[in-house]
């Protein structure tokens, strides 16, 4: 066990408190190029404990990046718990989990600079007026958590992260275009980023226009994400459940959505692979729609306590906050259909490409309605311009139960998200012609 642990699990043993104490090391190196020229580059490293304690039957809290005082650190937490909340759960007990460091070694700094230029280089072949920005970050971080319960978990991992947009003004038009990968123990696919930005250009070299009505919507992966996947991942919470907040509430069983839907958590692969959470609950692959039937919610301890059942592993931290219910790696089945097939069998409509935000919806309703930041028009099976000004808007139960087909292969978006696309048989499309 890390020393630092070891010290803070003994001290809480001696005041006679439960103690849960999680360590994070990382280090990062963001490199960035704004309008076609390299900007800046760094490398940035952080080292903390967050710890929660269990005092007199009450939740303390306390976290620092300074691990020179760490009985400071155990006293602020204890005093938290004076004026805590009652605590309705336990500490993971029991649980010994260490998972082996990756032997992979990131790519030089120079190294990615030179990829940057090259991408740059090769967006201006197509059209020199894009102004370029291109981004990366490599990251270490090695996680450990350690309890007064006999519990220890440890693990590490290395990832990069490389982004590249474009922006193009013609006139009172500004048209903004992107693409990004996130990778684990690998290097991103350059070529496949630079192309996908190129080819959204492409495109979108002619606007065109399309009134308002109920179309056919094709939803890229990246769209789904955004607008639909955020959805799901707030009414399939555990705290959205307890909190009634979620439409799903009390469908548990219920055959909700076209056969063809299959929503699962999977975090055994992908760059957000992990053997536990946050809390040092072990995770674990679970189905949470099959076939259209709502099977499962995802649970941290604290909520899953408050819903009468046990965590599932989903309670993750941002740095050195406390846990809160969220989701690994949400992933949708493929269907059996090619993208430019679905595309190819649409008499006329468009497809959702980049979205403004993260949408608006009427969770209760099961509603969702997203601005269109990238959009295109589809006339007779052929993609023939950019839409604007354009919002397309619908209702998850009713889009999900008319669904023409999903794309037969899915992509990662991010980190956390692995979805095909989705064409839908119609969803209301509001435009500002």
């Amino acid at each position: 066990m890390n020393k630092i642990l070891e010290q803070i699990i003994d001290l809480a043993k001696q005041k006679g408190v439960a103690a849960e104490a999680y360590y994070v090391a990382s280090q990062d190196t963001p490199i960035e190029f704004a309008n076609n020229r390299l900007k800046s580059l760094q490398t940035k490293a952080v080292e903390g404990v967050a710890l929660r304690v269990i005092d007199q039957g009450r939740l303390g809290f306390a976290s620092s990046s300074d691990l020179t005082r760490v009985s400071e650190l155990l006293d602020a937490a204890i005093a938290t718990a004076a004026i805590g909340d009652p605590v309705e759960f336990d500490f993971a007990e029991d649980v010994q989990l260490k998972v082996s460091d990756s032997n992979y070694q990131l790519p030089a700094t120079e190294n990615l600079v030179t990829v940057g230029e090259k991408l740059i280089q090769k967006v201006h072949e197509y059209n020199p007026d894009i102004l370029v920005d291109v981004g990366f970050d490599t990251g270490t971080s090695q996680v450990q958590l350690a309890t007064t319960t006999n519990t220890y978990a440890e693990q590490g991992d290395n990832t990069i992260s490389a982004s590249i947009s474009g922006n193009l003004v013609r006139g009172e038009d500004f048209l903004g275009a992107y693409s990004y990968q996130v990778t684990r123990d690998e290097e991103p696919d350059y070529d496949r980023l630079v192309n996908d930005l190129i080819n959204k250009y492409q495109k979108a070299e002619q606007n065109t226009t399309i009134s308002s009505g109920t179309y056919p919507v094709l939803f890229t992966p990246a769209a789904t994400a955004w607008a639909i996947g955020s959805l799901f991942k707030t009414i399939l919470s555990g705290q959205a459940i307890v909190q009634k907040s979620s439409p799903l509430a009390d469908k548990m069983g219920e055959k909700l959505f076209d056969s063809r839907l299959t929503l699962l958590e999977d975090p055994e692969f992908g760059a957000s692979a992990c053997a536990f959470d946050d809390e040092g609950t072990p995770t674990s692959k679970k189905v949470l729609i099959e076939a259209g039937t709502v099977k499962q919610f995802y649970w941290d301890r604290l909520w899953a306590a408050r819903g009468g059942t046990t965590s599932t592993g989903n309670g993750f931290r941002g740095g050195l906050s406390r846990p809160s219910t969220r989701l690994v790696n949400l992933c949708m089945n493929p269907g059996t259909t090619s993208v430019e097939d679905l595309i190819a069998n649409i008499e006329e409509g468009i497809i959702i490409d980049q979205v403004l935000g993260a949408g608006q919806s009427n969770q209760l309703a099961g509603e969702f309605s997203v601005n269109l930041d990238l959009g295109y028009k589809i006339e007779k099976g052929k993609i023939v311009g950019r839409v604007k000004n354009t919002m397309v808007a619908g209702n998850i139960f009713e889009a999900f139960n008319k669904i023409i087909d999903f794309s037969d292969r899915a992509d990662w978006v991010g980190s956390s998200s692995y979805f095909p696309h989705i064409l839908f048989a119609e969803l209301g499309v509001a435009s500002r012609e």
